[in-house]
């Protein structure tokens, strides 16, 4: 499956536009990384713990929205994002969507 950010796939032509297609994952903070946090917080630097959640979370995301662009029948994803919104106070939800095409 081909995924690009672009609104064209150099070399190939879109011989048919799917529509939107989408994936999401809700992850949770977790006790143990909230000290672990805090305790970066207050000397200072990246918050691995948090940046490997949300690295995980995105490859989720992905991994559902070509599922569901797979599903539609599209062979490439075009004009990818990603968007995030916090739904309670220790979630956030990160969300993935593009348009699915049918590449030739």
């Amino acid at each position: 499956m081909i995924i690009t950010t672009s609104d064209q796939v150099e070399g190939k032509k879109i011989v048919k536009t799917i529509g939107m297609v989408k994936g999401n994952t809700i992850r949770a903070r977790h006790v143990g990384r909230d000290i672990m946090a805090g305790l970066r917080g207050v000397v200072g630097g990246e918050i691995t713990e948090y940046t490997k959640m949300m690295a995980e979370a995105r490859e989720q995301a992905i991994q559902r929205m070509v599922e569901d662009a797979e599903k539609q029948g599209a062979n490439a994803i075009i004009g990818m994002r990603f968007t995030t919104s916090m739904v309670m106070t220790s979630a956030s939800e990160i969300l993935a969507y593009g348009t699915g095409v049918v590449l030739e």
